[in-house]
Parts: C-alpha cells; structure tokens; sequence
C-alpha cells in the first residue's frame, strides 16, 4: 500500500493511528518531534506525512517549511486549529491537505487516498510526445517539467498537476468544481485551497491577478489558461 510517516507527540492519538494505518496494510514509520521527522525524510522515502502541528520543539507550520525544503512527498497536516487564517498559512506553507482535529480514522484514510491517488497518477497516462505549448509556456506531463519562455519553472506537485490540466485545456473555461475533482480528486472543498494554488502559479508565471497574462479567472464562472493576447484576437 502506502509508506506513511506519523508526526505526533500525543502517544495517544500516535498510537491510534499507527494501529489503523497499519491495519489498512500500510507501512508506519512515526516520530514525536519536527527534528526526528526532518531526520526520518531524509533518510526513508515515504509516499505520504500525517504531520500534527502541535509538537513540543518546533511548531508544525515551521516544521513544514523545513520539510518542503528537502523533499515534494504529500503532507497532511492533523491540526486542532480551525481558523480560515491558519489554513491559508499551511497552504501557503506548502501543505497538500489538513484535518482538523478530532477526526475519525475514515476520514484520514479517504483524504490520504485522494493525496495518494494524485501522487501517484503523475503524468502516468500522458504519452512521451503529449508536450504541451501554450504561448510561450512548456508543460511536459511525463517529465513533470514547465518551463515559460525557455526558464525552468520550479513548481510543487501540485502547482504542476493545476496546470497541466489547463494547460491541456488551453481557452477553456474550467469550473472550479471540476479541477477540485480532477486536481485535488476531491467531490467537496474551499475554493480557497483552489485561490492560493493560483495565487503561487501566478508569482511564478511573473502575473498578477489583476494583471493576468496566462491565468484568467472568471468570476463565479472557473479559470481559464490561454497565451497572453488571445482574448484580443479577431475571431474568423
């Protein structure tokens, strides 16, 4: 199944999860301390991290950040915060979903399945000459590599699956319904983890949101990519 590192100081709530996740046929690694997790990744390949916030040397937002400077591998964070600011912040921070505590172990698994079924999807389906050119933008779902103008882009995991899918799409309005179901594999979600994902491909594609060059959105409608000019374009 799925090798899962369980970052938990609660021996409780560790214990717990260790016991289900292993029931499920998963292999557990899991450590009490952001140290022994930084240690533990960069040691052992895991395909996903149950990451609490709540640790006893370093906060598990800190935590995170260090993460996502050594390793891509999925993050979930188990947080007992549940204000819309504090989300916002792990999402930036580079978290791939969150729980808020408590929660039941069903809903662990299926979020870690939806994380595990994009991890793993990749760009598996895509053929070896399915690059895709969007003006001046390079997507190579196979290779997992962007590139805007000849300039490697340095994009997350998900920041790439985002757009690769409208970068496959190019003109097309997509509903943000659609991209919470095909991007996150998710039915339901915050159309705020979809605003922050276009947030960072924004900076990194050198536009704003009130600038747009690439991404379009469309109030109340979806997002759009297409290369910069072409809604100035004669039709016929």
């Amino acid at each position: 199944m799925a090798s899962v590192l369980v970052v938990e100081d609660d021996q409780f709530v560790r214990s717990a999860l260790i016991r289900h996740l292993t029931d499920a046929s998963h292999t557990v690694r899991s450590v009490g301390t952001a140290l022994e997790a930084l240690r533990e990744v960069a040691h052992f390949r895991f395909d996903v991290v149950v990451l609490d916030l709540g640790l006893p040397d370093l906060d598990g937002s800190e935590a995170l950040k260090m993460l996502r400077g050594i390793t891509d591998v999925p993050v979930i964070i188990a947080t007992a915060r549940d204000d819309e600011s504090e989300v916002v912040r792990l999402l930036n921070a580079g978290a791939d979903d969150y729980l808020t505590k408590p929660f039941s172990v069903e809903h662990l698994s299926a979020r870690m399945a939806a994380v595990l079924r994009r991890a793993r999807s990749g760009g598996a389906e895509a053929a070896p000459s399915s690059v895709l050119r969007v003006g001046g933008l390079t997507v190579d779902p196979l290779r997992r590599q962007a590139e805007l103008d000849g300039a490697r882009l340095d994009l997350t995991r998900r920041e790439f699956d985002l757009l690769a899918f409208l970068a496959g799409r190019p003109g097309v309005v997509v509903p943000r319904k659609e991209l919470l179901a095909e991007v996150w594999q998710q039915s339901y979600g915050d159309d705020q983890t979809i605003d922050v994902h276009l947030s960072w491909l924004r900076r990194k594609l050198g536009e704003t949101a009130a600038s747009p060059r690439y991404l379009h959105t469309l109030r109340g409608v979806g997002v759009k990519l297409e290369p910069p000019g072409a809604e100035a374009r004669p039709v016929g």
